[in-house]
């Protein structure tokens, strides 16, 4: 959706890798905003994304207006299951079913053969590689790894409506992040983690905890105990000031 940084450029540089050609989208996707004023705050700065584009030798831009990707109100509605109706889908009603609408015209039109998404937006992954298998899409899903600060921040485009003291604030999600996979992995009780993430939060007045979840990465069922056979990550969302961040790490392979 623009804004572009570094996480970004890094699915560019993956598809360079093994593609004869390169193609990006830019287009803010309006259906999957819960919030008229989230949708008008989202930085758009399409000039210096095009000025990115061209330094790191994409193929083409696709830039398509609003009309061309919903000439008329669509009434259509997907219905992911259990996996839309936990985290993000509890706390974003209508988001996932917004992604699912333009990630399918998107793939519809270009046609591509291989399509790269990072991992920050887990659910997400998901949520589009159930979409491609239901609706026999043809195309190859690849998951790229978070891009992060040195810091541990994740690279977003939100990053940049954040106050310099929110954004050395912003940091307390990975460090939630990596205290939980480390505390998991030396076998501590998976509830005394989230309680003390909680009490974490309730500590710093600038930030509000929506979730911390312990998740099989692929389905998102919840979970309390490692178990060999499943990759888990911890999940994590928070609003730093007014701005909502996300961000989660792989537990278990």
């Amino acid at each position: 959706m623009g804004a572009l940084h570094e996480g970004h450029l890094s699915l560019i540089h993956q598809a360079k890798l093994s593609s004869d050609s390169v193609l990006v989208s830019i287009f803010i996707n309006p259906t999957q905003f819960n919030s008229k004023e989230d949708f008008e705050k989202y930085p758009q700065t399409l000039e210096e994304d095009l000025q990115v584009l061209a330094a790191s030798g994409v193929d083409y831009v696709f830039l398509p207006h609003l009309n061309e990707i919903y000439p008329e109100p669509t009434t259509l509605n997907f219905d992911f299951g259990d996996l839309e109706r936990t985290l993000e889908g509890t706390f974003r009603p209508g988001h996932f079913n917004g992604v699912g609408l333009v990630v399918s015209k998107l793939l519809n039109i270009v046609k591509p053969n291989k399509a790269y998404f990072g991992q920050k937006d887990l659910q997400q992954v998901a949520i589009i590689k159930r979409l491609v298998k239901d609706l026999s899409f043809d195309v190859e899903i690849i998951v790229v790894e978070t891009k992060r600060e040195q810091d541990g921040l994740a690279m977003s485009s939100r990053n940049l409506r954040l106050s310099l003291e929110e954004r050395t604030i912003a940091t307390l999600l990975y460090k939630c992040l990596i205290f939980g996979k480390d505390e998991l992995l030396a076998g501590k009780d998976w509830f005394e983690v989230k309680d003390r993430i909680t009490n974490r939060f309730h500590n710093e007045p600038q930030a509000r905890l929506e979730y911390y979840e312990w998740i099989e990465s692929d389905t998102f069922v919840r979970v309390t105990q490692i178990q060999n056979s499943q990759k888990t990550s911890i999940c994590i969302a928070a609003y730093i000031g007014e701005v909502r961040l996300i961000d989660n790490l792989t537990i278990t392979e």
